[in-house]
């Protein structure tokens, strides 16, 4: 498999410490930041900053996926956080943002984020690969769904909808958090390369583009 490339900026970023998380919290018209975050990796600039942690603990999806969890077959969430410090609007292209791995020194991967109906389908397959085989090509071929929708499926595809990035529009002095989802069917051991990228953010009111984030999940707390 040939590498895979993306064409990037030269990186403007400031990497804040974990702490940092706790006085997020603390300002006036911040939403509260989940505990799960306090381990979170983080990376600010240009008046935004954006956390990530991946969900690797089983009890995490409890409360958001009580009776069926998408982690037991092999797919992970990550919980974001868009705090937005500007006085302007930022749009985000939540399309776009791609998980990355480097599985070997030849082959790099981005991920793309699953739909909730993705998610879905899923968590609800017959078979998922036994994480424990021998690694094959990644990503894996999907094909058609081969669960066919029910009362299951339309309960967890909304669970995934409520549980993840609720808008694409992050207002002045506020913050937006969800999960995003990613089939690695259960391939967890990937994430100690795992950055998260996202390169699309765009001002609203002033029709311009922000510097692209690239946050390293596989170092909690910094870039």
């Amino acid at each position: 498999m040939r590498k895979v490339y993306y064409n990037l900026m030269p990186k403007l970023s400031i990497s804040i410490p974990v702490f940092a998380l706790s006085l997020l919290a603390a300002m006036p018209g911040t939403t509260q930041q989940p505990d799960s975050l306090k381990t979170a990796s983080l990376q600010s600039h240009e008046a935004m900053t954006i956390s990530a942690v991946p969900w690797m603990d089983p009890a995490l999806y409890k409360a958001k996926f009580p009776k069926k969890s998408p982690f037991t077959a092999g797919i992970l969430a990550v919980m974001v956080v868009f705090r937005n410090d500007s006085d302007q609007s930022v749009k985000l292209g939540l399309d776009r943002i791609r998980l990355s791995l480097q599985l070997d020194e030849e082959n790099r991967q981005q991920i793309a984020p699953l739909t909730a109906d993705q998610v879905a389908y899923g968590t609800l397959a017959p078979t998922r690969k036994d994480p424990t085989s021998k690694r094959k090509t990644f990503p894996f071929p999907t094909g058609p769904p081969k669960t066919t929708p029910d009362k299951n499926w339309f309960e967890i595809q909304k669970q995934a909808e409520n549980a993840g990035v609720p808008t694409n529009v992050v207002a002045p002095h506020s913050t937006v958090q969800g999960l995003l989802y990613f089939d690695l069917q259960g391939q967890f051991d990937l994430l100690s390369t795992a950055h998260l990228y996202v390169p699309d953010l765009m001002v609203m009111e002033k029709n311009r583009s922000l510097t692209f984030f690239e946050i390293d999940l596989s170092r909690p707390g910094g870039n």
